[in-house]
C-alpha cells in the first residue's frame, strides 16, 4: 500500500496539549468491525462494552525522564541529550539523540546538574545519533541522577514553555499501573485508566493482566518510504511472564476476547504468538511491523488513541479493523473535534 493511503488532514487545534481534567473523562469512538460501523461514546463506558470472560492486557512500562539538558564541558553552550536506549546493562552506555550536533562531537563532554553527571560522546552513528557514556560525579548511581535531573520526554507536538509548566506531566504522562522503568514514551492508551475503572472492570469478572513493552523510538519512527512494506521498525524490548501468558491462553481457550490496551501491547502479544495462536512467555526483541494484510493471532479487541497521519501505528489499527473503516472513523473524529495524539481521546475497536 502507498503511504498516502494513510494520510489525513488534522487541524493543529485538535492536537491535545493537555490531558482531560479527569483521566477517565476522554471521549471514545467505538468501532465495530463486524458491523462495519462506529459510534460516539466515552471512555467511562468501556466497562459496559466488555464481557465476563474477556481479558484486558496492560503494558506496565514506566516512563523515565529521558531528556537531559545541560552545558558542553568548558563552554556555556546549552546542549540536550535524549536517551534512546541503553546499550550495555553493565555500563552506563546509551544510544542518544543530541542537539546541537556540532556541539557534541566525538570526544566532547556535557555536564548536567551541579556538575553531578557527565556524558562523553564515544561514537557518532550514521543516523545522526551518538553513543554516550555517562559518569556519576557523586556517590549516587547514574540512573538515580538521570531520574533526578532529567525531564519528562514529552512528544515534540506537546508544547511546554518552562520546566515548571511541565511538572504536571511527571504524573499525568504515566499510567497509574506503571511499574517497569524503561520507556521513553508513555503507552498512551493506558493513560485513560484510573484505579476505580480497573476495579469496576474486575468486579464484572473480567481478568486483567500485564506485560511489559518498553516504548522506544521505533514506535514513533516516521515512515519515510512510499511503499509501506519497505518500512523497518527499530527493535524494542518486551517481557511476558508465565502467569500472564497462561491467563491470555486460557482466555482464548474459553472463548473469551483478549483486549490489548495500546498498540505496544498489541505488538508485544503478536510477537510472542506461536503458530497455534498461543502466547509464549519470555523476553523478546520485537521489530514487528503490522500493516493491512497482517493476520492477528492473539488480540480480539484494541483500545488506542488517535495516531499521526502516515504513521506505523495508524497502519496497525487499519490492519486490525480495516483500512476503509478506520480512515472513515478518523475523518469523523476530525469533524466531531475529538482530541488527537498522546493526551487526546481514544478508540475502542473490536
Amino acid at each position: 500500500m502507498h503511504i498516502l493511503e494513510f494520510d489525513y488532514h488534522l487541524p493543529t487545534e485538535l492536537i491535545a496539549q493537555q490531558p482531560a481534567l479527569k483521566r477517565d473523562g476522554s471521549r471514545m469512538v467505538v468501532v465495530e468491525k463486524e458491523k462495519n460501523s462506529f459510534y460516539d461514546s466515552n471512555f467511562a463506558n468501556l466497562p459496559e462494552l466488555l464481557r465476563e470472560n474477556d481479558c484486558l492486557v496492560l503494558n506496565d512500562t514506566k516512563v523515565f525522564p529521558a531528556r537531559l539538558k545541560g552545558t558542553r564541558a568548558g563552554f556555556f553552550a546549552q546542549v540536550e541529550i535524549f536517551l534512546v536506549r541503553r546499550l550495555e546493562n553493565n555500563r552506563d552506555l546509551w544510544e542518544a539523540l543530541v542537539k546541537p550536533g556540532r556541539a557534541l562531537r566525538v570526544g566532547y563532554e556535557a555536564i548536567f546538574g551541579e556538575n553531578e553527571l557527565t556524558a562523553k560522546i564515544i561514537e557518532s552513528l550514521p543516523n545522526g545519533r551518538r553513543i554516550v557514556e555517562f559518569t556519576s560525579q557523586t556517590p549516587e548511581t547514574v540512573d538515580y541522577l538521570i531520574d533526578k535531573l532529567g525531564l519528562t520526554p514529552l512528544p515534540p507536538y506537546i508544547k511546554r514553555e518552562s520546566a515548571a509548566e511541565a511538572r504536571f506531566d511527571v504524573a499525568r504522562y504515566q499510567t497509574v499501573y506503571a511499574e517497569a522503568r524503561g520507556a521513553i514514551a508513555a503507552p498512551t492508551a493506558g493513560l485513560h485508566f484510573t484505579p476505580e475503572v480497573l476495579e469496576k472492570i474486575q468486579s464484572k469478572g473480567i481478568k486483567i493482566t500485564k506485560i511489559t513493552h518498553h516504548v522506544g523510538y521505533g514506535t514513533f519512527q516516521p515512515v519515510r518510504v512510499e511503499n509501506i512494506t519497505e518500512h523497518l521498525i527499530e527493535a524494542e524490548h518486551a517481557i511476558i511472564s508465565s502467569s500472564s501468558s497462561e491467563i491470555i491462553n486460557q482466555t482464548k481457550k474459553n472463548g473469551g476476547r483478549v483486549i490489548a490496551i495500546g498498540t505496544t501491547t498489541t505488538r508485544a502479544l503478536e510477537s510472542a504468538a506461536n503458530d497455534l495462536g498461543e502466547t509464549q512467555a519470555g523476553q523478546y526483541v520485537t521489530e514487528l511491523f503490522i500493516y493491512p494484510g497482517y493476520k492477528f493471532k492473539i488480540i480480539d479487541g484494541l483500545l488506542t488513541n488517535f495516531h499521526l497521519p502516515k504513521s506505523s501505528l495508524l497502519m496497525l489499527v487499519s490492519a486490525f479493523a480495516g483500512h476503509k473503516l478506520v480512515m472513515s472513523a478518523y475523518k469523523h473524529a476530525v469533524e466531531a473535534k475529538y482530541k488527537f495524539y498522546s493526551y487526546g481521546d481514544c478508540m475502542f475497536l473490536y
